[in-house]
């Protein structure tokens, strides 16, 4: 099809999705875009998000903890640190992703000789993870 694009979402666990797309909107660590059939070629990092496909058969949204994508003319690849689909997600899921973010942060905060830009990652996950569960009302 002309107007679809070859998509794959996969995470260590599984693979999450893999079937022709009209749009995917990703949670970029640049902010929010939209990739469609045609899309110029671009690799891009993910924060915490809800990444949305829209493909002939409908809508999917998965909730992505981080990774990367692979934005190609034809095709798109998305890897995620985690990924559960979005009507999987439970208010535990929820804390228990906001606690191993909260355990990175402090162990990069008490981490001898780390570098303070690692120690700012860490927060900077924690508090995407934690405007994300509230973002979602769980």
């Amino acid at each position: 099809m002309a107007n679809t694009m070859q998509f794959d979402l996969v995470s260590p666990e599984r693979r999450l999705a893999s079937l022709p797309v009209s749009a995917v909107r990703l949670p970029g660590a640049e902010g929010e875009m939209t990739a469609m059939p045609g899309h110029a070629p671009v690799i891009t990092t993910l924060r915490p998000g809800v990444l949305r496909i829209e493909s002939p058969e409908g809508t999917s949204e998965f909730v992505v903890t981080g990774g990367f994508a692979e934005i190609g003319f034809e095709s798109m690849s998305v890897l995620a640190e985690k990924a559960v689909p979005l009507g999987e997600m439970t208010r535990a899921h929820m804390d228990a992703l906001i606690e191993e973010a909260r355990a990175a942060h402090a162990a990069a905060k008490a981490a001898p000789e780390v570098e303070a830009n690692i120690v700012d990652e860490a927060a900077k996950l924690l508090a995407d993870m934690e405007a994300l569960g509230t973002h979602m009302s769980l």
